[in-house]
């Protein structure tokens, strides 16, 4: 039984953490391998941010993040000022158009 206790204690913290991960996922305009690099390093420089793959041919990025410490606008608006238009947040002009080339994708004219 003292066994058990033990074990119950260990594993609430762990069950808790678990709990404010969250995973989701969101388009983020791009093209390349240069791409994925720029938008994964700027998501995962976001404090609460876990995990971070950019899909290059579907353009959707999969995110695992701490709930409590970070929100979907502040993953995103990271990735925007790198120049990488997202649902959210619409990367600066002057930014977007500092992309290398082979960066320059399509932009909706919204």
């Amino acid at each position: 039984m003292k066994n058990l206790i033990v074990i119950c204690l260990l594993i609430s913290p762990l069950a808790l953490s678990a709990q404010k991960n969250k995973k989701t996922n969101f388009e983020v305009s791009g093209n390349c391998e240069m791409c994925k690099i720029l938008i994964e390093k700027a998501a995962l420089n976001v404090k609460g941010l876990k995990a971070a793959n950019w899909h290059i041919p579907s353009n959707i990025l999969s995110i695992v993040y701490n709930s409590e410490k970070v929100n979907l606008q502040k993953i995103q608006t990271a990735i925007a000022k790198v120049g990488h238009d997202t649902p959210l947040e619409k990367a600066p002009d002057e930014t977007y158009d500092k992309l290398p080339i082979c960066c320059i994708y399509k932009r909706n004219l919204e």
